[in-house]
């Protein structure tokens, strides 16, 4: 089950265990982010320093003026949204490869979904993204893109490094395309595919069959149009058991009824959100290297990111979304 993974790149928020670049000068320490420096390549950037606003700074604010919302600080009423789009803009134009983004949770220029928006009159009426974080989802919407915070899941964390790591191996496939990378990508994908969505797996085998004959760039432009789409939500844990216990079968033949008794009881906690995914996929995955299938040796459902990624921490926050 030993697999070679495609080493990402992901930008990141500086401030997640980088620098000490906050408004207030402090730097914010987060365990998984330092446990993926050595997996990921990563890219920090503080967009608020590379607009020369310094550290420490005066805090920044969104606030909703006449249908358009801006960036400020409320202690002196600079506006400096002009500023942060000019160089977000010139800042993502000028990433050649990048697979996903980290950025700092609720941050009024980071920020992805939560940060808070305030009226002119200096009260919190909605939340929406930050400047830079809102762009960055509209030059970039299929990426694998999130917040420190949500990584804390490990429903929310397995997802976005189960989509990093396979659209980074997808990244290194079209630099140099061809229909046997394709099929064998499709092959190995398969029930990873099948847990994300089983109408786009079928959509996506299709394409690879190419029974009309289109170029490889076609092929392969089609086909990751509907890779994106199949990564657009994690997968419900009702499809993943249905993945395992399909691969289960394989196995079942050779195993002691204790060991069948056991590998559903760790189902069932799963099933009841008590344990991550990677807890029944690994004890499955070991009787497939013990009872060598060939097939399911070669699924990458089994292998999606890292083993050294595999974390069972969890903050109970944000499940279900």
């Amino acid at each position: 089950m030993k697999r070679e993974f495609v080493k990402p790149k992901v930008v990141v928020s500086k401030c997640l265990t980088f620098d000490a670049c906050r408004y207030n000068g402090a730097v914010i320490n987060d365990d998984f982010i330092e446990q993926l420096k050595s997996f990921v390549d990563f890219t920090p950037i503080c967009p608020e320093v590379e607009i020369a606003l310094g550290v420490p700074r005066k805090a920044l604010r969104l606030v909703k003026k006449d249908d358009e919302t801006r960036l400020v600080q409320p202690v002196n009423d600079r506006d400096v949204t002009t500023e942060m789009k000019e160089f977000t803009h010139e800042y993502l134009d000028s990433l050649e490869e990048v697979d996903g983004f980290i950025l700092k949770n609720r941050s009024p220029s980071c920020g992805t979904r939560d940060s808070k928006v305030y009226d002119v009159n200096g009260v919190p009426s909605m939340k929406g993204s930050g400047i830079f974080g809102g762009l960055v989802k509209e030059k970039y919407p299929k990426k694998a893109i999130t917040n420190e915070g949500r990584l804390k899941n490990f429903k929310l964390r397995e997802h976005f490094l189960a989509k990093l790591y396979t659209l980074s191996e997808f990244r290194q496939l079209k630099a140099e395309p061809a229909m046997a990378k394709l099929v064998n990508f499709q092959a190995k994908n398969k029930l990873l595919f099948l847990s994300y969505n089983e109408a786009e797996m079928r959509k996506m085998g299709q394409i690879v069959a190419n029974h009309e004959h289109k170029e490889l760039e076609q092929v392969v432009e089609e086909y990751e149009e509907h890779l994106n789409d199949l990564f657009s939500e994690p997968p419900e844990y009702t499809a993943n058991i249905n993945v395992l216990t399909h691969a289960f079968g394989y196995v079942s033949d050779d195993l002691m009824a204790s060991e069948k008794d056991f590998f559903f009881d760790k189902l069932e906690q799963y099933r009841n959100g008590t344990v991550p995914l990677s807890v029944p996929n690994s004890i499955l995955s070991a009787w497939i290297l013990r009872c060598d299938v060939d097939y399911l040796k070669q699924q990458t459902f089994f292998t999606p990111y890292p083993q050294g990624l595999v974390e069972i921490k969890d903050s109970g926050k944000g499940r279900g979304l």
